[in-house]
């Protein structure tokens, strides 16, 4: 694949996962409104001025010329009015926003947010039913990476992980989980050897990518039967000058079977000024080839991709995976967020905007195809609907902290005056556009700090395969 190639497959996958995760989040607006026969002015795919559409009803189902998500205007809430600089035409009080009852208006507010979390629950599940539940191997260790943190802490071979950082039986998510949001902080865990219980501590490895910095255990987990095939090459690499393909199945490199997707990548590290000798198979044809990484490069130029045994199951054993998958996810972003807060975490290192959300969709599109591009959906998705419940104003869980106040002031005889709620939109819309402005710079900063480091030669994202 081209770079040219790979830039317009990044550039579409990222406006397919912001435009879907907003526009399902807007969905979600809608769906209740019109449940509650609120005026629904507008729904548009896309901001900016109008390109196409049609009126059904009282509602303008339009296409917009900006394609980065879209909105949803409702006939009585003037609260995004300014944004989309449209005022409000005559409506017949029963169906004006502001006049419905407060749990309506409410209930409004949090759809957003609900259809972004079932968005994220409902791609696993689905996943889950089609394809099956990826299976989950006990976590022993298969090789160590020689001087790397897991040497260096007593792991060897057959170590069966017991405990990890205070988590009984954990699985491989777990792990490297826990392992990404602490480089070098101690970590201790409980392990199995030849029968006995052993206490070890291990400090994970800062190593930086993208311009963040994570920990890595260094060490090769035992997936079992795993398949690791090469998804994708890059046009004019080392890999492709070698013969290298997309959908060549690796089964062994420098003559050591394969297991795990990391072990490759760790021996082109480790042996990246000698011929690497790959045994594939390709097509049903068992093959050799060799390649050699180029003077000054760190790696050849490929991607891979690993496919764990798939276990079969019914609707119950694919809802118990999609919940696990989501509550593995909001465990880590809580995890970052806490460290942010205490310091342990730079902010560089936990927020992201568009320009990170263009970085991942385009590696999840590029190296994993649309498995890759649903699964990044279902996350933003999901940090989507919780950032949204937020009590910031102009936000839902703004308005819906609104609602609750009033709902308690209503009580005692009092009100928030329309002034008043005027002045907390307003705030509310400056803090969220200098939190923009902040992120965006962070973002700038961040790809500025990966550009420095591959005009210097520097490993930043020296890892073709994750």
């Amino acid at each position: 694949m081209s770079l040219l190639q790979s830039g317009i497959i990044g550039i579409l996958a990222f406006i397919f996962i912001l435009g879907a995760a907003v526009i399902l989040h807007e969905f979600g607006h809608f769906i209740v409104a019109k449940l509650f026969k609120i005026r629904v002015e507008t729904f548009s795919v896309g901001f900016g001025p109008r390109l196409f559409g049609r009126k059904y009803g009282t509602t303008d189902y339009r296409v917009s010329a900006i394609p980065l998500g879209g909105y949803v205007k409702l006939g009585g809430d003037e609260s995004n009015a300014p944004i989309e600089g449209e005022g409000a035409p005559d409506i017949p009080p029963h169906e004006r926003f502001d006049l419905r009852p407060r749990w309506q208006r409410i209930l409004v507010a949090v759809a957003g947010p609900v259809m972004n979390v079932l968005t994220a629950l409902a791609i696993p599940f689905a996943a889950g039913m089609i394809y099956g539940i990826p299976a989950t191997p006990a976590p022993v260790v298969s090789s160590v990476i020689p001087s790397g943190a897991a040497q260096t802490a007593g792991l060897q071979p057959g170590d069966r992980i017991v405990s990890f950082n205070g988590t009984a039986n954990p699985n491989w998510d777990a792990i490297s989980g826990d392992a990404l949001l602490s480089p070098n902080e101690p970590l201790p865990m409980e392990i199995e050897r030849a029968g006995q219980r052993l206490q070890l501590t291990i400090k994970p490895t800062a190593v930086t990518r993208d311009g963040e910095t994570a920990g890595e255990l260094d060490f090769i987990p035992d997936y079992g039967n795993v398949i690791v095939v090469i998804s994708d090459v890059m046009s004019g690499s080392a890999a492709a000058e070698a013969g290298l393909q997309g959908g060549d199945r690796v089964l062994a490199v420098g003559g050591q079977p394969v297991k795990s997707s990391e072990q490759v990548v760790q021996y082109v590290r480790s042996h990246k000024n000698e011929p690497v000798v790959f045994n594939l198979d390709r097509n049903g044809r068992q093959i050799q080839v060799t390649a050699n990484v180029r003077p000054g490069e760190e790696k050849l130029g490929f991607y891979l991709g690993q496919r764990l045994p798939m276990e079969r199951g019914g609707p119950i054993s694919a809802g118990r995976y999609a919940v696990d998958s989501n509550i593995r996810i909001m465990r880590l972003t809580g995890k970052a967020l806490g460290q942010l807060f205490t310091g342990k975490r730079s902010v560089r290192n936990t927020i992201s905007g568009p320009i990170g959300i263009y970085r991942v969709a385009s590696a999840a599109a590029t190296e994993l195809g649309w498995a890759g591009v649903f699964t990044t959906l279902g996350f933003l998705s999901l940090n989507l609907g919780i950032f949204n419940l937020l009590p910031i104003p102009v936000l839902d869980g703004g308005a819906i902290f609104l609602l609750l106040i009033e709902g308690l002031l209503a009580v005692v005889g009092m009100t928030i005056s329309a002034k008043v709620r005027e002045r907390i939109q307003q705030v509310g819309f400056v803090v969220v556009i200098l939190l923009m402005v902040f992120v965006i710079t962070n973002d700038l900063l961040k790809q500025a700090s990966i550009w420095r480091g591959r005009n210097s030669n520097t490993p930043v994202n020296s890892t073709p395969a994750k």
